[in-house]
């Protein structure tokens, strides 16, 4: 039989330990690349240390608040092979899925969600959802509830709506 804890007794250490060091170096490098590459990153969004930020044109790359780009997505701000040196922006609220690209001259609305590996070639409206390569809307108008693109179960939506009708009705 597999040995289980008591419950309310916790672990003595998790990975989570590290988690204000990687605070840390992802700050640091958010201020690198606001300073010395003339990124538009807001302090409020978060990034993995393996995704990808265009330096060829870095002051065309934009980065609303609350928004998290995953491990090895790539924002791109210039196409070599045609010459075009393009601003790229994302929107407040959003999540860039895994590996994705967003390519360059692509406006990524408010609180939209790129899935893993999705190529977005065109913009991209608020509240959408998006996946596939070239990137297509999924869904429109997904409600997000909380920082980096967390998106409402179906429950939650139905308890904020109890919720907005009750302080209605009350009034």
């Amino acid at each position: 039989m597999p040995q289980t804890k008591p419950k309310g007794v916790k672990p003595k250490w998790s990975l989570n330990v590290f988690r204000p060091i990687r605070d840390a170096i992802i700050n640091v490098r958010r201020a690198y690349y606001n300073k010395v590459w003339g990124m538009h990153i807001h302090p409020t969004a978060s990034f993995s240390l393996s995704a990808k930020f265009d330096r060829t044109n870095p002051k065309g790359v934009h980065v609303g608040e609350e928004t998290y780009v995953a491990f090895d997505a790539a924002i791109l701000t210039h196409d070599l092979t045609r010459g075009l040196y393009l601003n790229t922006y994302i929107g407040r609220r959003c999540f860039i899925g895994a590996r994705s690209i967003i390519l360059p001259g692509v406006t990524i609305g408010d609180e939209c969600v790129i899935g893993s590996g999705a190529v977005v070639t065109k913009d991209i409206p608020p509240r959408s959802l998006v996946a596939g390569n070239p990137a297509k809307i999924i869904r429109s108008d997904i409600k997000i509830i909380s920082r980096y693109g967390r998106m409402a179960r179906e429950d939650e939506i139905e308890a904020a709506n109890v919720a907005a009708l009750a302080l209605g009705a009350a009034e």
